[in-house]
């Protein structure tokens, strides 16, 4: 009786992830963009529906249709005419639409956490939650229509696909989007339809959640973004394997209440394994699915990430921008204590920056989990400077988080594009929810700022001036990376992977490596973060507010560029520290990304054309010289051979 009471409330749970899944396959299948900002969706209509119910009083059934028949929908299609159709209508790369997807993201989260705070809300229950008795077993009344929710629409789906002229030109333009339209087909009204589809399911998802959890801009959006192991599962594919496996996944998690481990340890461990499951599922799917597909080709690499122009500047340009840099990094060591308190964490996120500049703008993979290694480095440093002394301390975090990416790096290289993005986010979730979210790995943690040839750096510009120094040294790496034999062969990688291997470039040792040293610089940045802040916060290094951010921000800034990392560094800092909170740094950041498709390589290709040396005129082509009598001779002989 009690398994069949657990399965009962986990097909509750089940029958939501289905939901959120089937949004994702939707909108996927229409359109070929795989939406990651299919959290942002469902976080932004569940807070607009616990403004109107939980804060105006709206009655239930005049809040719910409005926010989901009306705001989710209306989102999709503002999402899809503002950004997704240009980047269709020009054929853009799967890279680009990925950015795009981060950028509507960033922006709609920035949104919430600037009007609505960060505070846990809880908004009212849509549905009626009674108990009911179906074959002897107690069943909560708003798990029979989750499921009954979910049958209904894949019998519509199925319908729609199958019987009606709707359905035909959605799989024409997922088969091929311009033999459709030479077919007048309207692929940007079938397209439009997936967007509005996919995101009113998302508000449904948001809706359906917003009343079991503690609604937050982070929380609830995070919990949405677990349910990618549902299409992931299906292999993006087949609705009814994404239906059965989000089922069996709620069932699975629910029925494990059952296990009763007599080691505390144990127990918790398997509690965690209970409320991540979602988490764990995507990961491993990830790890051990053969090949996967994606549309529009096989996920293609990041190279639209970086600027294709190749322009020189101009000798004085450049020691212009230097001087620039100089001063700007090393002006907060005469601002006030209070204002270099703030400056500190300029350098150290500049490195973690820069690591992914290293992995994304010169070697073209796509990472978003870059937290879990900046965390660890943080937690790594605090927890062996217990031991050691800090300087030690700190170079020992950095190898650990090095070779944390050598693990994590490996499996994850059989992937590319799309699917290396979700690995590496689930690898950043995994990190997060079992190491970071844990007591027995964060309690009782005291950070302490190093000593350096007998000189405390306790002191704020003591400390700042050695965060430059680290950052200067974590710049000349990256500069030598980017240098030589070595230069050349990540170049190659990130512009054609099939090219570099025909040359005979051993590609899995190069994305090893590469992993290892991105690693191991986030976890030096993270390493000073706790520094400057003189604490471990495991807030600092949530996969939403930290990888998926910052991957964004070192997108718009110049993803090939190092110095673009640290400007990125430099305006997310500022931004929080002027508007008070750190969150006001997503609006900015989600605003350029969206702006991408007009600047290519970011504000850092922009800056390089302004100071690009301009064109050299054309020079005239010289007269052809004159004819000798002998030639003149065998030209008239040919030109009255070629006329008879």
């Amino acid at each position: 009786m009690l398994a069949l009471q657990l399965a009962a409330a986990g097909l509750a749970f089940g029958s939501i992830a289905a939901l959120s899944g089937i949004g994702l396959l939707i909108t996927y299948r229409a359109t070929g963009v795989f939406n990651l900002a299919h959290g942002g969706f469902a976080m932004l209509v569940a807070y607009l529906y616990w403004q109107t119910a939980g804060v105006w009083h709206w009655p239930v059934w005049v809040a719910a249709p409005l926010c989901l028949a009306i705001a989710g929908p209306l989102l999709g299609v503002a999402a899809y005419v503002a950004v997704f159709r240009p980047l269709q209508r020009r054929a853009a790369a799967p890279a680009e639409s990925l950015v795009a997807t981060l950028g509507v993201f960033v922006l709609l989260v920035g949104v919430a956490a600037v009007l609505w705070g960060l505070q846990g809300r809880r908004a009212p229950s849509l549905l009626p939650t009674r108990r009911l008795v179906i074959a002897g077993a107690g069943v909560r009344s708003d798990a029979v229509v989750d499921l009954a929710a979910v049958a209904v629409t894949l019998a519509v789906l199925w319908w729609v696909t199958t019987r009606t002229q709707i359905g035909i030109r959605v799989r024409a333009v997922v088969a091929d989007r311009r033999l459709a339209e030479l077919s007048r087909v309207d692929a940007d009204r079938v397209a439009a339809l997936g967007w509005a589809a996919g995101a009113g399911f998302a508000g449904l998802t948001g809706v359906l959640l917003a009343p079991q959890l503690s609604l937050t801009p982070y929380g609830l959006t995070l919990v949405v973004l677990e349910t990618f192991a549902i299409p992931v599962v299906a292999r993006l594919s087949s609705l009814p394997v994404a239906v059965g496996a989000a089922l069996l996944i709620g069932i699975g998690q629910s029925e494990l209440a059952q296990v009763h481990l007599h080691s505390t340890d144990w127990a918790s461990a398997l509690q965690s394994v209970q409320s991540n499951a979602l988490a764990l599922v995507l990961l491993a799917a990830l790890l051990v699915l053969p090949r996967l597909h994606e549309l529009g080709g096989d996920a293609g690499s990041a190279t639209t990430f970086a600027s294709r122009r190749i322009r020189a500047r101009t000798p004085t340009w450049r020691w212009l921008e230097r001087a620039l840099a100089a001063v700007l990094l090393l002006s907060p060591l005469l601002y006030p204590s209070e204002v270099l308190r703030d400056a500190q964490r300029v350098p150290a996120l500049a490195l973690v920056f820069v690591s992914i500049v290293v992995l994304t703008g010169y070697g073209g993979q796509v990472s978003l989990g870059h937290g879990a290694y900046a965390g660890l480095g943080a937690l790594f440093f605090a927890r062996l400077s217990g031991s050691i002394s800090e300087v030690p301390a700190l170079l020992c975090a950095m190898v650990a988080a090095g070779l944390v990416g050598l693990m994590t790096g490996y499996p994850a290289i059989r992937r590319r594009g799309l699917f290396l993005a979700l690995t590496t986010f689930a690898v950043g979730v995994t990190v997060s929810r079992f190491v970071f979210q844990e007591p027995a790995f964060t309690s009782g943690l005291q950070v302490h700022r190093p000593a350096v040839l007998g000189m405390s750096l306790a002191g704020d510009r003591a400390f700042y001036a050695f965060e430059l120094v680290c950052l200067l040294a974590g710049l000349l790496v990256v500069r030598n990376l980017r240098s030589g034999r070595l230069g050349r062969a990540l170049v190659a990688m990130r512009d054609s992977e099939d090219g570099a291997r025909a040359v005979g470039i051993n590609l899995r040792a190069l994305k090893v490596f590469l992993f290892t040293v991105s690693a191991a610089l986030a976890g030096l940045g993270g390493g000073l973060l706790a520094q400057a802040t003189l604490a471990f916060d495991p807030n600092d290094f949530d996969p939403v507010a930290s990888s998926l951010f910052w991957f964004t921000a070192v997108v718009v800034f110049g993803a090939d560029s190092a110095a673009g990392g640290v400007a990125a560094a430099g305006l997310v800092v500022a931004v929080g520290a002027l508007s008070g909170t750190a969150e006001a740094a997503l609006v900015p950041v989600g605003v350029l990304a969206l702006l991408l498709g007009r600047m290519p390589g970011g504000l850092a290709g922009v800056v390089r054309g302004l100071g690009a040396r301009p064109p050299r005129p054309a020079v005239p082509s010289a007269a052809p010289p004159a004819l000798s009598a002998t030639g003149r001779a065998a030209r008239n002989r040919i030109t009255a051979r070629a006329g008879a």
